[in-house]
């Protein structure tokens, strides 16, 4: 056990969050924190952190557990560079280093001169003993290989080698959030609490997260709106349900799935409750005056009673809230183009000569490494940016609208939240919005605050509800999810999904991104490449691509064409003849039919042989290559030469992407050769 809450009540003014939640942290589990907004997940993260107070109950620690809490916001000053002020956040190796520095000094000083008599000679002893417990403290400690590590962290977490030392308070408020966190997981402690911290990622770098945290050897506690994320590394979740704590083993799915048969189970215990309680109502009633029933007239009385005080209560289901939004004006087939474009910033090249058509009904994701022109692009798109060469154009009647974190400049400060919706949706009723208003967030007397005393949050929040009230043909949207949680982004998944426009995203939540896109562009290396699927497709594709480029493993062959569907025996109706054959005697036809079904089924299956090991073949040099990065990159010597970092980190991820698809692949090869041996 490295943390326990024990029986802890919270409550805000008169209103209770939770009542006697307990939860038990060991190492090696990570836990997901869910509920509603308002449900307390942040509140319980600061009182395992003690920087809020229980009203009731405790919460204790193993012996010299460290604990390690990134909050949602964070600031860095000073001059120190990004892996500076990484490295010297780990205070503890910082001090050995110094002290172990300060005592190699006296021990070259004092020599062989501190044997000159007894008192010097066991002071120096003591010194070099001291230093010895030093070292070792500083080897287990891990500082040997604490920039090293440091290095490794900061490019995992999308952070360019050129960057590291760039001075940490010139970055912006995301970045700097990465810096935080980078200074978080180098600490190691023992317990881990993070709230959102996917937020400030882009998809490559949540991907590198989960594989962190998913070998993490001490406790996790995270609160987050990315179920794709927590379905990837969590092991436990704890849901806040009803002024109550209740936990699952699983991932988040499996939470959704053992919740509901929870629900089942309780629903289905409340309605034979019910019909209890109405047939013994009814006995009641009829015979309660009758004398020769009047015996078990109150032996019901009791049980009735009884029933009473054990009736389930129900869970309060949450509200979905569904809208059907207006369709956006028509516009032509074309909506956007980009015609030999390229964008360059003094000496920073993004992309050169970049051809892209979107057409109506396009819902597309942008990705690819953070600061390989992502946003960039959209700006482009949207007008917000010009191209240092080529056009941008869009196709006709064709408006648009974009969404971004800091580009909030629409709403009016003087308004109040309803007043910006009034604005917006003028053939809406009140309920209409609050409906809406609620589902981002925004309730009760939320919707009179005035905009001007929102947070950032609360700010992208209500522009992104005022967005969806009358959508333009083409909506631009740079991290949509950052503020919202997972009912919300429910409400703007369904709206993307079924919106008729087009769509361009930014988005680190993988599960949205799966949802809403059905083409990708894919950011990097200064070009920009159209992937004509959705987001799995994408993933493929790049797998095969990436691992073909660093020769990791051999060229990808083409899969299999799909086995040829068996001829159907010929109907009686088609076939006259057989109407002059006995029902037992198969005519020359189906004899034809089912060999050509059986030819056609081994066809398949030798196809189907044939990839499997051409996949196993492609599987063993790229895990085996695989663990040879994990050790390079542990090496400190790979550090300092750029060029060959950029290189194993490319090569890394294309392995890490590569290695899952392939063995997918191994595993439907491998059924389906199964099945068609026993067919």
């Amino acid at each position: 056990m490295i943390a326990l809450a024990d029986k802890i009540t919270k409550s805000f003014g008169g209103r209770v969050l939770y009542t006697a939640a307990t939860l038990q942290l060991n190492a090696g589990e990570r836990w997901g924190l869910v509920g509603p907004n308002g449900a307390g997940k942040t509140t319980l993260l600061k009182i395992l952190m003690g920087q809020e107070s229980a009203d009731e109950g405790t919460v204790s620690f193993a012996k010299d557990a460290s604990i390690g809490y990134l909050e949602q916001e964070a600031k860095l000053a000073g001059e120190k560079s990004a892996l500076a002020e990484v490295v010297d956040s780990q205070t503890e190796i910082k001090r050995l280093e110094a002290d172990i520095r300060s005592m190699e000094e006296r021990i070259a000083a004092e020599g062989g001169s501190a044997y000159d008599t007894e008192e010097g000679a066991a002071a120096y002893e003591a010194l070099l003993d001291r230093y010895g417990r030093a070292q070792d403290r500083f080897e287990r400690l891990g500082g040997y290989g604490l920039e090293a590590r440091a290095r490794q962290i900061l490019g995992g977490l999308g952070f360019p080698v050129e960057d590291f030392d760039k001075p940490a308070k010139e970055f912006s408020g995301g970045w700097q959030m990465r810096i935080a966190l980078s200074k978080l997981l180098l600490r190691h402690p023992d317990l881990l609490l993070l709230d959102e911290p996917t937020n400030h990622l882009d998809l490559e770098s949540v991907k590198w997260l989960e594989s962190f945290l998913s070998a993490y050897d001490g406790a996790v506690l995270l609160v987050s709106h990315d179920r794709s994320f927590m379905d990837a590394c969590v092991s436990h979740v704890a849901s806040l349900e009803n002024k109550r704590l209740v936990t699952y083993t699983g991932n988040y799915s499996s939470y959704l799935r053992q919740r509901e048969d929870n629900l089942e189970q309780l629903r289905a215990k409340r309605a034979a409750q019910e019909r209890d309680i109405q047939h013994m109502e009814t006995f009641i009633e009829r015979f309660r005056y009758k004398p020769t029933k009047a015996r078990q007239v109150q032996e019901r009385i009791k049980k009735l009673e009884r029933v009473r005080e054990e009736l389930v209560v129900l869970p309060e289901s949450s509200k979905k809230v569904h809208f059907s939004f207006p369709e956006p004006p028509r516009t032509g087939d074309e909506v956007v183009a980009l015609e030999g474009v390229s964008k360059h910033y003094e000496d920073n090249d993004v992309y050169d000569d970049v051809t892209l058509r979107l057409y109506r009904g396009d819902h597309v994701a942008l990705v690819g490494p953070n600061g390989a022109g992502k946003s960039t692009l959209m700006k482009l798109i949207n007008g917000h940016e010009s191209p240092t060469a080529g056009t941008v154009s869009l196709g006709q009647n064709v408006t648009q609208s974009y969404y971004a974190q800091h580009q909030l400049e629409t709403l009016n400060e003087s308004n109040t939240v309803m007043q910006e919706m009034d604005a917006a949706a003028p053939g809406w009723t009140t309920s209409e919005e609050r409906r809406l208003l609620g589902a981002f967030l925004f309730h009760g007397d939320d919707v009179d605050k005035p905009v001007g005393v929102l947070s950032g949050g609360e700010r992208a929040r209500l522009a992104l509800a005022r967005m969806l009230v009358a959508p333009d043909p083409l909506i631009c949207l740079d991290e949509p999810t950052n503020h919202l949680d997972i009912d919300s982004v429910d409400v703007l998944e369904e709206a993307l999904v079924n919106f008729p426009g087009t769509i361009v995203l930014i988005s680190h939540d993988e599960h949205l991104v799966r949802a809403v896109a059905n083409k990708v562009v894919d950011v990097r290396d200064h070009k920009v490449t159209l992937y004509d699927g959705d987001y799995e497709y994408y993933q493929f594709k790049r797998a095969e691509l990436e691992a073909a480029a660093t020769g990791a493993a051999e060229k990808s062959a083409p899969a299999p064409a799909a086995a040829p569907q068996a001829k159907a025996a010929p109907s009686p109706a088609e076939a006259p003849k057989q109407q002059r054959q006995s029902r037992n005697v198969k005519t020359k036809e189906q004899r034809r039919a089912e060999a050509e079904a059986r030819n056609a089924a081994n066809r398949a299956v030798r196809e189907e042989k044939k990839r499997l090991k051409q996949v196993e073949a492609a599987l063993e040099p790229a895990r085996a290559r695989y663990e040879e990065l994990m050790a390079l990159m542990a090496s400190e010597e790979l550090y300092n030469d750029s060029a060959k970092f950029d290189e194993c980190m490319r090569e890394y991820n294309a392995l890490a992407k590569q290695i899952p698809a392939l063995e997918e692949e191994w595993l439907e090869l491998t059924e389906k050769i199964e099945e068609g041996s026993n067919a």
